[in-house]
């Protein structure tokens, strides 16, 4: 076990590691420095640097030389009789030969470049390299390949990077965004950092190498080696790594799916039938565009081209180019005579750029960059005076060739607008380009956070919340993606076109394979996250549900079709919202006079009403002594420092209520004669010692302060315990009235707030209305738990426990532990007047249960009544949302699954028995890794599926199921969860539409 606090055991401990480190720098044991580690010979002066391979050993010039034979980029050092000097293998006379096994003299052997240099993780070294000419059919590149070195250029190279430095600077370069400079820097200094002997500077044929090593390495996973169409077969896009989570016919959908025709079945059988769920075919795609990814026109195409031209994730540049010149403008056009000049000239900003940023394609549940689902942007995604669409339009109809769409949900920031013209402006693509779907099913909708800013027509209409299928798409991944890709903009903004082109693709193929294993653990944690907040959901509807299926019955049936009847018009316009209501914004003159009429109708401070003398009146009168009490005291806990007015007036009020409390005790003895007798000791003491407290703390004793029931009738008049209870349980309605009422004005108030309430003055005033109303809620709640606790009977089964955290309006959301700890007690009215609203995403709002009896059915209550009416069908759509995403990660669960048995027997397919044993073997690497990864994702998802069949089959899961773990990991194990490596993790739901 790891110690709190190991800095601190470490600290005693300093100079031993001083020590240590300063006893490497001498030769070492006296064994080690007497005889060489190899031969036996006397007084050795030669070892590793960094003891890199042989350890502290010590060896001779003939030793070191022979012992680095198949280790030609290490670095040696001498000792000099006094201290260690940097020695290099090549001035001790280590020659490499290719084509032959180390030591053996190739007879034919022809020389490299005096100064050939190779890049390895351990520095820049130049080295005395021999090629073979054994065999002339063998050039000198291939002979580099062959020993895993990249030759920098393909005549006479000078200079070579080992696979290993390669790979690992394409890593470092995907994940950290180190640049290529900074990283051969760093190679430079740890091959010397004291600037007397630098290396020979290889960063230009270093970048030449990684560019070639990226291109290669992408045909090589495309298996365009195993085509006999070869490299000049690959189609479009085929460079790309697909998302198998995703709808792909012939790869990962069940057979028979696209045989059913919806539109011919009944309208209760079109959503689902026979098993196939008509939305897990859904399509969902985002785009939007990054204009931090600039790009200055500092090279050439013809010097700097782009190499696969739209065979990975970018659109053909040629194809894109042409496209955009038909659709510049005359004003444009007639500024410059160039492309780049046609849309960047006389333009702020953006001068000397060739592109202002990149426009791109993601699927919307997974994360995963769409083949030539990314394009170079020149004036932006739309031009501000001509709202051109040509840039995106392209880009996402590259995006979508080659694929069959049963339904494309679009996802895109402005897309109220983008969807008005997007049928015209496909037409105006190449006719390859047009997708064939019917207009219907083509969904579009607006990215959770950017919704809010929109206008309100649009927000439930492009609204994931609210849109049937959608489960817990929230559109933003595409965001989410952009931020994995900004750490290369400092790199990426001085490189030609073609160099530019190659690290992004490679960045975002990167990006695509880290989230498909990122996917091992992710899809299980939703399915978990799923299900458990699944049964709350539901557990909430139903509760809801059944309290207003009591009193309204036929309104709720009525919802529910509405509810229907809207997801099906949802993608058309004029369709009327459910979830959408016109509510009254009160101003703050109406709030004051609304407050004040309350307090004129409360029980009345100071008033004494004759009134008729029964049980109910002397229970009724015990009642509003009890409330002016709890009135008192909140106000005076509430003011830290009263004035000395402030002080007058709680005099005033306290005599006022000790002249009741004395009325009351002589009504008391007719109705409870020997109370005092069977009180409890501690009572007696209360009882007697009235005088003494302040009239807000005297006990009035009511039938219910005596706990033992028995003794309660004998003290009470017949009855009178019945009487209680009674008003009691009216008193506890009220008081959850009063608070519904207090909570429905705060909203008011606080929408009031945001769109009027500007300055500091105007915020200050607004906060008096707050606090006041704020104030009343709070004396509400303790009213409802003052008679809650001390009444008996029945309804307390239907007038719940009420927490702090049940203390919300429709719109808000339950408070943290910690919240709930703060505001336990009065003296936190303060932190109370703040509202307590807490944001939380629309898809995990629960409702409150002291909503559940609200009187919906009260024509009085029209704005409750639909304020209901939305928040019923807001719950019962994000209950059904739950549901939907259990039955989408449950299919991409399968999908993923089926297409790694497609990989691995399509590629399998493609061996030839004719191919080198290279080939074969690569496949057949390929073919396990994909089959083994199959039958590990099955056998790890198979209990997750199980829960959410269980949850879809409608039973109610044990709690233990949900916080059980998704996998268990060993220390070391790699973090496949896609955070800690920098991705973004598109678990949590993004910009939820906060009423």
């Amino acid at each position: 076990m790891l110690q709190k606090f190991p800095l601190k055991a470490w600290l005693p401990l300093r100079d031993e590691y001083l020590d240590e480190m300063l006893r490497l720098e001498g030769r070492g044991s006296l064994i080690a420095r007497s005889v060489c580690a190899a031969c036996g010979s006397e007084d050795p002066t030669f070892r590793c640097v960094h003891q890199t391979c042989m350890g502290p050993e010590m060896f001779c010039a003939v030793c070191i030389v022979d012992k680095h034979a198949f280790l030609p980029t290490h670095l040696v050092e001498e000792w000099n009789d006094e201290y260690f000097e940097r020695q290099t293998l090549y001035e001790l006379g280590l020659v490499v030969q290719l084509g032959h096994p180390p030591g053996f003299a190739c007879p034919t052997a022809h020389p490299a470049d005096k100064d050939f240099a190779i890049i390895d993780i351990t520095g820049v070294h130049t080295v005395r390299l021999n090629f073979c000419e054994c065999d002339a059919r063998i050039l000198h590149r291939q002979q580099l390949m062959r020993v895993r070195l990249w030759p920098a250029t393909v005549k006479n190279p000078q200079t070579c990077a080992t696979f290993g430095v390669i790979r690992l600077f394409q890593t470092l370069n995907c994940l950290g965004k180190v640049s290529a400079h900074d990283f051969v820097r760093t190679l430079e200094l740890l091959t010397n950092n004291d600037g007397l002997t630098p290396p020979p500077n290889r960063r230009r044929s270093f970048r030449l190498i990684v560019r070639q090593y990226r291109m290669t390495q992408m045909m090589k996973r495309a298996a365009r080696g195993h085509s006999t169409s070869g490299i000049a077969g690959t189609a479009q896009g085929e460079l790309a790594l697909r998302c198998r989570a995703c709808p792909q016919d012939g790869r990962n959908l069940p057979d028979g799916w696209d045989r059913i025709n919806w539109s011919e079945m009944p309208e209760d059988l079109r959503r689902s039938t026979k098993g196939f769920t008509r939305y897990k075919y859904f399509l969902f795609l985002a785009q939007d565009c990054n204009f931090r990814l600039i790009n200055r026109a500092v090279s050439t195409a013809a010097n700097d081209p782009i190499v696969h031209d739209g065979m990975g994730y970018f659109v053909n540049h040629v194809k894109y180019s042409e496209y955009l010149r038909s659709h510049v403008s005359e004003e444009e056009i007639s500024s410059c005579s160039g492309f780049q000049a046609m849309f960047l000239a006389n333009k702020k900003r953006v001068k000397g750029l060739r592109t202002t940023g990149v426009g791109g394609v993601t699927c919307a549940r997974h994360n995963m960059w769409q083949p030539n689902g990314i394009g170079d942007l020149q004036l932006g995604e739309r031009s501000d005076v001509h709202r051109r669409f040509c840039n995106m339009d392209f880009i996402l109809f590259s995006a979508l060739l080659n694929t069959i769409i049963f339904y494309l949900i679009l996802s895109y920031d402005i897309a109220c607008q983008y969807g008005k013209k997007f049928w015209e402006h496909m037409l105006s693509l190449p006719d390859n380009f047009h997708i064939n779907i019917s207009p219907d099913r083509v969904w579009f909708k607006v990215p959770n956070f950017h919704l809010p800013p929109h206008k309100p027509p649009c927000h439930s209409l492009f609204s994931f919340h609210w849109m049937w299928g959608a489960g817990r798409t929230h559109g933003e991944t595409v965001e989410q993606n952009w931020e994995f890709t900004n750490g290369a903009t400092a790199s990426t903004k001085m490189m030609g076109l073609g160099s530019r082109a190659s690290t992004l693709e490679d960045l975002f193929g990167f990006h695509n394979w880290r989230r498909l294993v990122a996917w091992r653990s992710l899809f299980a944690t939703r399915m978990r996250d799923n299900v458990r907040e699944g049964q709350v959901h539901r557990d909430a509807f139903d509760a809801f549900n059944a309290s207003l299926g009591e009193k309204v019955p036929e309104m709720v049936e009525k919802w529910k079709a509405w509810v229907h009847e809207w997801e099906l018009r949802q993608h058309k316009d004029g369709a009327e919202s459910p979830f959408e209501v016109t509510e009254k914004v009160m101003t703050m003159q109406e709030i004051r006079l609304k407050l004040a009429k309350e307090e004129m109708v409360r029980s009345g401070e100071g008033v004494e009403v004759e009134q008729e003398d029964t049980p109910s009146t002397f229970i009724l009168m015990g009642l509003e002594i009890e409330e002016t009490q709890r009135h008192l005291a909140v106000d005076v806990k509430s003011i830290a420092n009263p004035t000395s007015a402030q002080e007058v007036d709680f005099i005033k009020r306290r005599t006022s209520l000790l002249k009741r409390i004395r009325a009351f005790r002589k009504v008391q003895r007719a109705y409870m004669p020997h109370v005092r007798k069977y009180l409890t000791q501690s009572q007696k003491v209360l009882w007697d010692t009235d005088g003494d407290r302040n009239a807000e703390a005297i006990c009035l004793f009511l039938p219910s302060d005596i706990a033992d029931g028995a003794k309660r009738v004998k003290a009470c008049a017949e009855g009178l315990v019945d009487v209680e209870s009674s008003l009691r349980e009216g008193e506890a309605h009220n008081a959850l009235e009063t608070l519904r009422q207090g909570l429905r004005v705060r909203t008011m108030t606080n929408h009031y707030h945001l769109r009027h309430a500007t300055g500091q003055r105007a915020l200050t005033r607004g906060q008096g209305v707050l606090r006041q109303n704020n104030v009343r809620i709070h004396k509400a709640k303790l009213c409802y738990r003052h008679a809650r606790l001390r009444g008996n009977g029945e309804w307390e089964q239907t007038l719940k426990v009420l927490q702090d955290k049940d203390i919300r309006a429709l719109n808000e959301c339950a408070l943290t532990e910690e919240e709930e700890t703060q505001r336990e007690t009065v003296h936190d009215l303060r932190d109370v007047e703040e509202g307590g609203v807490v944001a939380l995403g629309e898809g995990r709002r629960t409702l409150s249960w002291i909503w559940y009896t609200a009187k919906a059915e009260d024509p009085s209550e029209q704005e409750l009544f639909l304020a209901l009416r939305v928040e019923w069908c807001k719950v019962y759509a994000r209950m059904r949302r739950w549901h939907k995403d259990i039955v989408l990660v449950e299919e991409e669960m399968r999908c993923t699954i089926q297409y790694g048995y497609w990989e691995a027997g399509g590629m399998a397919k493609a061996v030839d028995e004719v191919l080198q044993e290279g080939l074969k073997a690569y496949v057949l690497e390929q073919v396990h890794r994909e089959a083994r990864m199959c039958d590990q994702l099955k056998a790890k998802w198979a209990p997750w599926r199980e829960r959410g069949q269980l949850y879809l089959a409608h039973q109610t899961l044990p709690i233990e199921v949900f916080g059980a773990p998704v996998e268990e990991r060993n220390p070391g194990d790699e973090d496949d969860d896609g955070e800690d490596e920098g991705l973004p993790d598109d678990d949590d739901e993004l910009g939820d539409d906060e009423e």
